[in-house]
C-alpha cells in the first residue's frame, strides 16, 4: 500500500553529500554496498521510524552493488522514491532495479563521465595552453566543477523520476517487481558469462591428431560451462554461509595451481 512520502530536498541533498564522501568505499564482498548503505542511512531512518522495519531496509541495501558513482545517484534516487512511497512492500523492487540497471547505467556514465567529458576539455584546455592562453586552464576547472556541482542535483532528478514511475505504476508494483527481477536475473547471466574467465590448458593427444579439451569438446558441447559450474559451487558456498573471505582465497589458490599445473589456461 502506497504512503505518503516523507523525504525531502535537504534529506536527498544529504544523501548526495554522503554519496560523494564515500563513493571510494569499496570492498569485494558487496562492492559499493557499503557506500549505498553510508549515503542512505539517515533518509531510511526518517522513514522507517520503528527500528526493525530499519534494519530490513539497511539490510537489503548491503547487497550486491556497483556502479558508475555519478550515474549511481540516479538510479539510487529512483529507488528511494519507490521505497519511500511503498515502504518495506518495494525491497525486492528496489533492489531488483538496482541490479539490472546498473550496468547498463555505468556504461553511460563511464562513456560521459570518464571518456567524453574530460577527453573534450582536455583536448580544448590543452590545445589553448599550448596557443598560451591561459583560458584552456579555467575553462577545465569550470567543466569539472560544473560536473561536481551537478552531481548533487542527481539525487533530486532519480527521486523524481521513481516518484513518477510508482505514480503511474501504483496499481501494477507486483508486476514492476517481476520485470525488474527477470531483467535482473538476465543482467546475472549476463555478467557470468563475460566476467567469468575459465579456460582449460589440456590436450589430447592420439597420434598426429590433437584436440584441445576447451574448444573442441566443452565449448562445441556448451560454452561457458564452466564459468556457468564455478558459479553455481560458490552460489551454493554462499548459501551454506561459508566466509566470503574464504571463498576469495580459495578461488586465488585454485587458479594458481591451476596455472601452475597447466590444467588452467
Amino acid at each position: 500500500m502506497s504512503k505518503e512520502p516523507v523525504l525531502t530536498k535537504k534529506d536527498l541533498f544529504q544523501c548526495a553529500r554522503r554519496w560523494l564522501l564515500g563513493s571510494s568505499t569499496f570492498n569485494y564482498e558487496n562492492q559499493m554496498a557499503t557506500t549505498c548503505v553510508y549515503s542512505q542511512m539517515k533518509a531510511l531512518r526518517k522513514m522507517y521510524p520503528n527500528d526493525e522495519d530499519y534494519k530490513k531496509s539497511l539490510k537489503n541495501q548491503f547487497k550486491y552493488f556497483n556502479i558508475n558513482p555519478p550515474m549511481g545517484s540516479i538510479l539510487l534516487g529512483m529507488t528511494l522514491a519507490i521505497e519511500d512511497r511503498e515502504g518495506l512492500d518495494a525491497l525486492d523492487t528496489v533492489n531488483d532495479m538496482k541490479v539490472s540497471l546498473m550496468g547498463s547505467i555505468s556504461g553511460i556514465g563511464d562513456t560521459i563521465m570518464w571518456a567524453l567529458i574530460p577527453t573534450v576539455f582536455g583536448s580544448i584546455a590543452a590545445y589553448m595552453g599550448l596557443e598560451g592562453n591561459p583560458f584552456g586552464l579555467i575553462l577545465y576547472v569550470l567543466a569539472n566543477l560544473a560536473i561536481f556541482v551537478g552531481k548533487f542535483f542527481l539525487w533530486d532528478a532519480g527521486y523524481h523520476m521513481g516518484s513518477r514511475l510508482i505514480t503511474a505504476m501504483s496499481s501494477t508494483l507486483s508486476a514492476l517487481t517481476e520485470a525488474a527481477s527477470i531483467l535482473g536475473l538476465t543482467v546475472v547471466g549476463f555478467l557470468i558469462a563475460t566476467t567469468v574467465d575459465i579456460n582449460l590448458g589440456l590436450t589430447f593427444t592420439m597420434g598426429d591428431v590433437a584436440i584441445d579439451v576447451q574448444t573442441d569438446i566443452l565449448d562445441s558441447i556448451f560454452p561457458c560451462i564452466l564459468p556457468i559450474c564455478a558459479t553455481y559451487i560458490v552460489y551454493r558456498l554462499i548459501k551454506n554461509k561459508v566466509n566470503l573471505t574464504w571463498i576469495i582465497l580459495g578461488i586465488i589458490a585454485i587458479s594458481m595451481l591451476g596455472a601452475a599445473t597447466g590444467i588452467l589456461a
